[in-house]
Order: structure tokens, then C-alpha cells, then sequence
């Protein structure tokens, strides 16, 4: 008699639990490159798994997520923000009984190719490289051709559309690929909030009181109503969305936000200062391909230099990004030898 593996129990998990919107591992259109399966995990754990061991992934530790390079050790960094999605994430999914495992590994990767900076530096991007840049196609191309030393992560499909259809216009294709792009919302709203109050350049009771009311007085319960309302409003539907009223208040908090936070002239001082530096960044290496790590000069051979001098200063972190800007244009002390 064949032993079952642990993968195979996996999988029939799925088929006795899942929703019948559910997305089923068995059903991914798989790899770009086929590789043998493993005996323990599913492919779209095996996805999470290689997101979650990446260079890339490991770099968000040390990225802007609205307050650029902040020295506070509470304040949210892009790695937590990613991890504050996936917890969401993976609570509506398990809620509505939809794939934890491909909403995981999409959420866990959706931001991987953020550039420095936040979105100051996918500004600063858009100006000096394309203006058609945006975090989410670069993420795409992180896990499709820069990580693992060019050679991608080999994702799924599913997870890959997950990924770069979190955000914007287009939505993706399976139930579990909306969720990330509705926990990116709700989490970046919500912590957002908790960062400006910290800030000391928001309170609680800034809020307006109306929206209060509806979502509630405190991060956690902001954070439940959104979620609750979401699991209510797609049980059992073949579509993720929020009831009416809440999604209303969330879009009124999420303005109210912009206006006070991320346009904020405190919270957002520094920002033309680090668009200034990665555009200097970005004509530098244009000019100067040779001084880039060998992972992105040698791409120079398939994709222009300009293209390769962005992939190089989006993978920046913060801190290495002003690294590498002072020792090109901050002089060195000149120290005489030792008497």
C-alpha cells in the first residue's frame, strides 16, 4: 500500500475544506521552470517559503514605510508592514475558508521590490528612470529575474498575480490575491495612524467623530470592523468586499490620512532630500555601470543600463542608500601618518 506524503495530505485538506471559491493549489498553472515537488509542502507553501528566505524580503527590515529611516524602535519599517498584511491576510482567508497558504505567500511578497524610501522613492524612480515605475511591477520583477542571483524565485503563477495586482487599477485573478490587496489597505490605514500618533503629529481624537463611530476608537478595533465587515460581506460569494458603510469610512479615513499625515509637512520633510539623492544615485551609476555589484552590472548584457541602475537602487535600503551617497559625495578627513 503507497503511503500518503505530507504534501498529498495537504492537498486533500483542501479539497474536504476550501470553499468552493477557493483557489486549490492542485489547480495553479505552476512554474515558469517545472521543478520536482516536495514530499512536505505544497507549491504555494514552498512559494512562502522562498519569499519569506530571500535577500530581498530580508532588506524590507530596513526600508521607510512612511517615516524615512527613523531611529524610534516602534515605528513600522516596510518588514513589518508586510507582516502586519499577511496576519490580516491570512485571517480574512481563513475566515471566508479560502487558500491561507497562496494568500500568505502573496501578501508576504507583495511589497519585496519597494524602493528606499517609500514612495519618495518610487518618485524619485518615476522621474529619473520611468514614469510608468511603480513598486508593485518592480516587486514583480524582483521575484521573476533579480533574486537568487538572476535567476528569480520561480514563483507560481497565482502568487506572482497576487503580487503585482495588489495594488492599483487591476485586480488579480483569484479571491485570495484581492484579500492582500484589501489587508494592504486596511493595515497601512491602521498602523499608519498609530505611527503619526506616536509622530505626535496626530491623536486619536482627531479622527472625525463619525467615522469613529463606525470603525471604532482604537487600533485593534478599527482593525476588526474592517475585517469582520469584509468576512460578512463575502461569505460564501464568488467576490471580496467590504459592506457598504464600512468601506465608506475607510475610504473617508484613508483621505483623511492623506491629508493629515502623508502630506504632512513634518512627517514628509525630508522626502525631496532623499528623492534628490536617489536621482543622483541613479545618474551615477548610469555613468559609472562598473561600480555596481556584480548581480546587477552583469544584467547590463540584457537590459539597459538605466534599467539595471534602477533594479540596484530600488534593492537599497535606507540606510545603505545614504551609505553609498556620502562615500561618493562626502569627502573623506585626510589623517596624516602616526608620529
Amino acid at each position: 500500500m503507497e503511503v500518503q506524503s505530507i504534501r498529498d495530505r495537504f492537498l486533500e485538506h483542501e479539497k474536504e475544506n476550501l470553499s468552493v471559491y477557493a483557489f486549490p493549489t492542485s489547480a495553479t498553472k505552476g512554474r515558469e521552470t517545472p521543478c520536482v515537488p516536495c514530499d512536505i509542502r505544497t507549491e504555494f507553501q514552498r512559494d512562502r517559503d522562498r519569499i519569506l528566505h530571500s535577500q530581498s524580503f530580508r532588506r524590507l527590515m530596513y526600508k521607510t514605510q512612511v517615516f524615512l529611516a527613523p531611529t524610534g524602535d516602534h515605528y513600522r519599517t516596510r518588514m513589518t508592514h508586510t507582516l502586519e498584511v499577511t496576519q490580516i491576510a491570512r485571517i480574512i482567508a481563513r475566515g471566508l475558508r479560502l487558500n491561507e497558504d497562496l494568500t500568505e505567500a502573496a501578501a508576504l511578497g507583495h511589497d519585496i521590490g519597494h524602493t528606499p524610501f517609500g514612495h519618495a522613492g518610487e518618485f524619485a524612480m518615476q522621474k529619473c528612470f520611468d514614469p510608468s515605475f511603480t513598486h508593485y511591477k518592480q516587486s514583480l520583477r524582483v521575484v521573476e529575474k533579480l533574486e537568487n542571483e538572476g535567476q528569480g524565485l520561480n514563483l507560481c503563477y497565482e502568487v506572482r498575480d497576487g503580487i503585482v495586482n495588489h495594488t492599483g487599477k487591476h485586480m488579480a485573478s483569484t479571491l485570495e490575491g484581492v484579500i492582500v490587496k484589501f489587508a494592504d489597505r486596511i493595515a497601512y490605514i491602521n498602523h499608519d495612524i498609530d505611527d503619526a500618533c506616536r509622530a505626535g503629529i496626530l491623536s486619536e481624537r482627531d479622527i472625525p467623530s463619525g467615522l469613529r463611530d463606525i470603525l471604532g476608537n482604537s487600533h485593534s478595533e478599527r482593525i476588526d470592523t474592517m475585517v469582520s465587515s469584509i468576512i460578512r460581506s463575502s461569505m460564501n460569494r464568488p467576490s471580496i468586499s467590504m459592506e457598504t458603510e464600512v468601506q465608506a469610512a475607510t475610504d473617508s479615513l484613508r483621505e483623511f490620512l492623506f491629508e493629515r499625515v502623508y502630506r504632512n509637512p513634518i512627517a514628509k520633510s525630508e522626502e525631496s532630500k532623499a528623492q534628490v539623492m536617489l536621482m543622483y544615485l541613479f545618474e551615477y551609476f548610469v555613468k559609472h555601470p562598473e561600480k555596481m555589484p556584480d548581480t546587477y552590472k552583469r544584467n547590463c548584457d540584457r537590459d539597459s543600463v538605466e534599467r539595471c541602475a534602477c533594479d540596484f537602487i530600488s534593492g537599497m535600503t535606507d540606510r545603505y542608500a545614504i551609505e553609498v551617497y556620502s562615500d561618493i559625495c562626502i569627502p573623506k578627513v585626510w589623517r596624516g601618518p602616526k608620529e
